[in-house]
């Protein structure tokens, strides 16, 4: 069997390489190519581009990259119409994979198509949902989002949320000492998202050091492209007396951290089947900030996965104007001093994720799709 896969960001690059890799129990000898980043290349893909860079801040900062990016998803929708492969899988990053399958299929590409994580799992929006049901095979990670498809008269198939499967809670550890405890900052993989957070977070960092002297601080980089943009910041003499020490990847930094500060995103989600005690936040240009407020916060009162998820506040959320250093600081001083409660609230979210053993399921539905070319 011959898979292409293709990805925009590092959770798409890290859903790819696992879901390939739960399908080889199926077809040890399947064949791998597709549009990715590092974790991709080492699961064994041959990376026809790599995605460095791909990532943006919001539809205003994406404008730059559209010619570009427009003409790579045209090399590659001719390519595939050329020479076809028993399965295209796109994941997520709808701006570029829904256009890259409508053009496929414009151009008459015939084979099977999976859509796995599909955009807009949440937002209800009508006209993206009728794009993807016919133009892909939608493989949903959230049982709403299969509900909603089927309200409007299209297919899509559930089994549950993959990182279910892939990300176990840590052993119990005791509360952190009431002068230290290590705090983990996960300000992102954009650039955007690490310009705008890692410093406030720092801010924040300094903040809490003088109400724990003793605490030590890591910063998580998602890929060489993210320690880059880092590295300037973390370099700035204001935060010398922080000594925050960069790990490679939000697993890494799960592994050691009492409380983290994470950019809200797959990240959050990790933090909490993980029962890492975590405060999420996020910062928008304001012009941005008014779009996300239309399209979604004037009708949801969450953004976490693990909050909408069970409709309450799990993991507290500091956005806008309300993520300021003092804030931050004040919410994971409490989780350090209290974590329990949190931890316990996070345990079932997993359950409400589907069955454990998601990733095979979704391995097994996308091998018998590429069966059928």
């Amino acid at each position: 069997m011959r898979v292409f896969f293709a990805t925009g960001e590092a959770s798409g690059d890290m859903l790819a390489a696992a879901l390939a890799g739960a399908m080889r129990e199926f077809e040890p000898d399947v064949g791998l190519r597709g549009i990715g980043g590092e974790r991709m290349r080492a699961a064994g893909f041959t990376l026809t581009t790599r995605t460095t860079g791909w990532a943006s801040l919001g539809p205003l900062a994406a404008l730059r990259r559209i010619p570009p990016l427009l003409l790579n998803m045209l090399r590659h929708a001719l390519w595939l119409r050329l020479q076809p492969v028993d399965l295209v899988v796109l994941i997520d990053f709808g701006a570029y994979n829904l256009r890259f399958a409508r053009t496929l299929r414009a151009l008459g590409y015939r084979r099977p198509i999976l859509y796995f994580f599909p955009p807009g799992a949440w937002l209800d929006r009508v006209r993206q949902a009728r794009a993807v049901a016919t133009s892909t095979v939608p493989l949903v990670p959230f049982a709403h989002q299969r509900d909603f498809f089927r309200s409007l008269g299209y297919d899509a198939a559930y089994v549950g949320h993959p990182l279910a499967s892939l990300v176990q809670a840590r052993p119990p550890r005791a509360p952190a000492p009431s002068d230290g405890g290590v705090v983990a900052l996960l300000p992102g993989s954009r650039r955007g998202e690490i310009e705008s957070h890692l410093p406030r977070l720092l801010d924040a960092a300094l903040l809490l050091a003088k109400r724990r002297p003793s605490a030590r601080f890591i910063v998580s980089v998602a890929s060489d492209e993210a320690a880059g943009y880092a590295a300037p910041i973390l370099r700035a003499q204001q935060y010398a007396r922080v000594a925050a020490r960069s790990v490679n990847g939000a697993e890494a930094a799960f592994d050691l951290a009492d409380a983290a500060w994470v950019a809200s995103g797959t990240a959050v989600l990790e933090a909490t089947l993980r029962e890492v005690p975590t405060v999420a936040l996020y910062v928008l240009a304001p012009a941005q900030a008014a779009i996300a407020r239309r399209v979604w916060l004037n009708e949801h009162p969450y953004i976490t996965l693990p909050n909408i998820l069970l409709e309450r506040e799990v993991v507290p959320e500091l956005l806008q104007d309300d993520a300021t250093p003092l804030r931050l600081c004040a919410a994971v001083d409490r989780l350090l001093a209290d974590p329990l409660a949190q931890r316990e609230a996070m345990r079932t979210v997993r359950a409400a994720l589907g069955p454990p053993d998601a990733l095979r399921r979704c391995a097994a539905f996308a091998t018998a799709l590429g069966r059928c070319a």
